[in-house]
Formats: C-alpha cells, structure tokens, sequence
C-alpha cells in the first residue's frame, strides 16, 4: 500500500511541476507568428499536393485503362516493351 502513496504523490508532483512549466516557462507563439506558420505550412502542403498530382499525371500511374488518351511515361515504356 506505501507504494502506491509514493506514486501517487509522485503524479502530483510531476502535474504541478508540468503546469508550472507550461505557464512560466514555455514562451507561447503570438497570434501572428501563428498565423504566418499556419500559412507557411498551407503553402507547403499545397505545393507538395500538386507535385505529386503533376508527378501521377507525367508518369501515368492512375490512367493505366485502355480508355484514356494519356497512359505517361509509364504506358509509353510498357507500349514499347511489348
């Protein structure tokens, strides 16, 4: 039973010692530097997005149907090969 006292006021002490962190020590973003990071990382995640969408399209991945006019790199070399 003397062990679960220890963990139990061991669990407080880390609380009171996180939250003492979280407000005196933590330096907290301003309400612009947020908004410029959350724009920074928008711009990055659509840029990244349509790499990928310009990458699938040039290499043909998602058009491997006989059906579309555009089979990429990919149909071209496949084409080749056979």
């Amino acid at each position: 039973m003397q062990k679960a006292t220890v963990y139990v006021a061991s669990f407080k002490t880390y609380l009171a010692e996180s939250y003492n962190e979280l407000v005196n020590k933590v330096s907290w973003p301003t309400w612009k530097e947020l908004q410029s990071s959350a724009i920074i990382v928008l711009v990055t995640a659509l840029i990244i997005s349509l790499l990928v969408f310009v990458m699938d399209y040039v290499f043909g991945v998602h058009n491997m149907t006989n059906t579309s006019f555009w089979k990429g790199i990919l149909g071209f070399l496949y084409k080749l090969m056979q």
